[in-house]
């Protein structure tokens, strides 16, 4: 026997009865994104490497040791082989920022408010809430009329009130500013001059970030680390300009005034380059140690980076299978009834079942049959399983009279109705 091929280590199936959940999740997210005055848009699941590079940054984690690249072949101008750099997207943002420098979304309007339900990937080793491929709700808010900390306020809100809607309320909202570039220079430089005395005591992996990433220290999770940073002193006073100060104020005045709870964390930081001013991670403690439900934040200067006009931008993300580890008790989507199960008493009755399948179908009607012939016995144990509502039987007399048996599950009658009564009579049932 041949050996069984599974789904690869880091990956799921989404199952039939577990996609209706999904589908339900991401109706509702449609929904309310929609209140919000934020559209849709569907970007690829890969692009040039170098976008996530110039993006999230060469010294965070997720291109370091996370990123997921393609081996893909072209041909040069002499026809030669060469490999292309191209990468399965870690995230969402770097692409909606691409799409929207290279079809000209700020010619088009003030503030462009998008938002994406997909797939994303990363390469490192899968765990419980880490898969290697995971699903995300986004947004970005994007354009010149995006440097606002209203708008700022409104995505943390929006964010907080997409959970709700999902039946979740058991998370932690923290948020942060790391002020503007200048601002996270300063920070960065105050960083390495306090954790230089102590760098021996770091751990490996923090040893290596004082030099490319020293904020990625400040989130780190071990036991040693977590104790030398709780000495230094983060209160925002030490980095941020006035101008940076008075913005989070606003930001937090705001948040105020639409009744969102949130906890200050100067250790925050997020593990992205693009971040600016205003980051916010929210966190259920049910998940463990990966307990990130989504994160966002402000970042100003990402268009500019990636070749585009000097636009702000604001956003965050989801992730759709930690939603639903954190949701209480999640029961499965029941599939809807079958409306009509047809059966056909003798296989020469199969052509005359079909059509009418098909005619019902084009009335709107959902429908299903067997598709090889079984005896009615057995036929109306599957209609049983599959939860119709009504079984349309064509029988030797009803072949011969030219009309069908029309049973009613639920209640057991039965009655003979001619062909051209099957659409008629279904409408008034």
């Amino acid at each position: 026997m041949s050996k069984k091929i599974t789904f690869p280590r880091g990956t799921s199936d989404i199952l039939p009865q577990e996609a209706l959940l999904w589908q339900k999740l991401e109706q509702e997210s449609r929904t309310l994104l929609g209140l919000y005055g934020y559209k849709e848009i569907r970007t690829p699941f890969f692009e040039e490497t170098d976008l996530f590079a110039r993006s999230i940054g060469q010294t965070s984690d997720i291109v370091q040791k996370q990123i997921l690249n393609l081996a893909s072949q072209r041909l040069d101008d002499k026809g030669n082989i060469k490999l292309s750099g191209l990468s399965l997207r870690p995230e969402g943002t770097a692409s909606v920022v691409r799409s929207y420098i290279q079809n000209g979304f700020d010619r088009q309007e003030n503030l462009s408010k998008l938002f994406y339900i997909g797939p994303m990937f990363r390469g490192e080793r899968p765990q419980k809430g880490r898969l290697r491929q995971f699903h995300q709700i986004g947004v970005e808010a994007i354009g010149p009329g995006a440097g606002s900390p209203y708008l700022d306020a409104e995505v943390i809100a929006l964010s907080v009130n997409l959970l709700n809607s999902f039946g979740l309320n058991g998370f932690r909202l923290k948020i942060n500013t790391l002020g503007s570039n200048e601002d996270k220079k300063n920070f960065s430089k105050y960083l390495r001059e306090q954790l230089n005395p102590l760098i021996n005591d770091l751990c490996g992996d923090c040893q290596s970030r004082f030099e490319r990433n020293v904020f990625r220290i400040l989130d780190c999770k071990s036991k040693e680390c977590k104790t030398i940073v709780s000495k230094i002193d983060l209160t925002t006073g030490a980095y941020l300009s006035s101008e940076s100060q008075e913005y989070f104020v606003k930001v937090k005045a705001a948040l105020d005034d639409l009744g969102v709870d949130y906890i200050e964390d100067p250790k925050l930081v997020r593990g992205l380059d693009y971040y600016t001013h205003t980051v916010f991670e929210i966190s259920d403690a049910s998940l463990g140690s990966q307990d990130a439900l989504g994160a966002g934040g402000r970042y100003n200067n990402l268009v500019t980076q990636l070749g585009g006009p000097k636009v702000d931008a604001v956003g965050f993300a989801l992730g759709v299978e930690r939603i639903m580890l954190a949701m209480p008790e999640i029961q499965q989507e029941e599939h809807p009834t079958i409306d009509v199960y047809l059966i056909a008493g003798d296989e020469k009755f199969l052509p005359r079942t079909f059509k009418i399948l098909n005619t019902l179908r084009e009335n709107k009607f959902s429908s299903s049959m067997g598709y090889k012939f079984a005896s009615i016995k057995n036929q109306m144990k599957v209609a049983n399983k599959i939860g119709a509502r009504f079984v349309m039987i064509l029988g030797e007399k009803e072949y011969n009279n030219k009309t069908a048996s029309l049973k009613n599950m639920s209640t057991g009658e039965q009655r003979e109705i001619s062909e051209n009564e099957y659409i008629k009579v279904m409408k008034e049932l």
